[in-house]
């Protein structure tokens, strides 16, 4: 496993993190804990030793299963990262309440790098300057609860900027990247202008919430036919110097065992020009493919309506390949609730990291469909 220098921080962090939204879930749902847990020793056993979770993954669970396959030795050894919930704070005392109930999850004394989660311009005025968060962190940190600041992301550019040059002590920083979405949100401009600052960078969806592992025929015929789909997504993050670990939200056995195989092999600057302009064609090819940018992260759900969000973007999405009829029999007539059931209430758009107008879209797929 490669370790690589996280930031201004001086911690060596595997070029792996085990991101802890997706663990194997059983039919209602609920964390298969044992499976779930064997999964991370095996990780730490293999090097890697970045954990990130968060106060909502898995409805609150994540980071009380995480707490538990850390007890003990195991703690010592590797590095958690979660994640203050800006999103449902309503006064400024919920950042202690939040803080301390998450120390708690975790059954843990302190945690090693902290953020801000999911931040953009909207939460940067009206929570976290409105409600002191960064003095909070500071004081956190002073008292050695919190060993780094940093903050998730999910906004344009200009405002990634904004952010990262507002406060002096921020140490690393989370961001969406991939092949496809290099112009999306902070995207590479972003990561040159954190890493060019100090700062860590963590990449979170470098599969597109797996999309660029199970690409359209039309996608894979263009990629390299001698390593895998996921392989090539992540070298082409792990190529860069100014990325310090890529997250990957890892659902079985395998996934962690191949995903392992592939961080023992990759190093900075390791891919060949030939291969960035396949993957510049392919990111073009894909962008054409596909209507909607949800990552199928989630946080919409449950829907009011009982609307399966991502599911009904994942179908629609497949349309832009033609075979809408044999789209619609084979997948969206099987769904048990259809677009036409939004009632544009707008609770997902509030939550949604990529900013996606579904009062809008539900509409319109449901038109095609018809």
């Amino acid at each position: 496993m490669e370790y690589r220098l996280f930031g201004k921080t001086g911690e060596k962090v595997s070029s792996l993190g085990f991101g802890c939204m997706r663990f194997p879930t059983d039919n209602e749902g609920n964390i298969i804990e044992k499976d779930a847990i064997d999964m991370i020793h095996y990780a730490i056993d293999n090097g890697v030793n970045y954990f990130d979770t968060a106060y909502f993954y898995h409805n609150g669970k994540s980071e009380v299963l995480l707490g538990k396959a850390l007890k003990g030795d195991l703690r010592k050894k590797v590095f958690i990262a979660t994640k203050m919930p800006v999103a449902i704070v309503k006064k400024e005392e919920d950042f202690d309440i939040f803080f301390n109930e998450q120390l708690k999850r975790l059954d843990t004394e302190y945690i090693d790098f902290y953020l801000l989660h999911a931040l953009d311009k909207e939460y940067w005025e009206n929570v976290v300057i409105k409600y002191h968060f960064l003095t909070k962190m500071k004081e956190l940190k002073r008292k050695g609860l919190i060993k780094h600041i940093g903050f998730s992301f999910h906004d344009d550019y200009d405002t990634f900027k904004m952010i990262v040059d507002s406060f002096d002590e921020w140490e690393f920083c989370q961001i969406q990247l991939n092949y496809v979405d290099t112009t999306h949100q902070a995207g590479i401009k972003g990561l040159e202008y954190a890493h060019s600052k100090g700062l860590g960078v963590v990449i979170m969806e470098p599969l597109r919430g797996g999309k660029l592992a199970n690409v359209p025929e039309r996608i894979k015929e263009i990629l390299p036919k001698d390593i895998s789909n996921v392989e090539t997504a992540l070298d082409f993050l792990w190529d860069r110097k100014e990325v310090s670990v890529i997250l990957s939200g890892m659902s079985t056995f395998d996934q962690v065992k191949d995903n392992i195989t592939y961080a023992n092999r990759a190093t900075v600057g390791m891919m060949c020009h030939n291969t960035k302009n396949i993957l510049e064609y392919a990111k073009e090819v894909y962008r054409k493919s596909a209507f909607v940018s949800c990552t199928a992260c989630g946080y919409c759900m449950p829907c009011p309506m009982g609307l399966d969000i991502p599911k009904i973007y994942d179908i629609y999405n497949k349309t832009a390949l033609g075979r809408v009829k044999n789209i619609k029999e084979k997948e969206y007539d099987l769904l048990d609730t259809k677009a036409d059931k939004c009632i544009k209430c707008k609770k997902c758009e509030a939550v949604c990291p990529q900013h996606i107008e579904s009062s809008l879209i539900m509409e319109k797929i449901s038109k095609v469909f018809e």
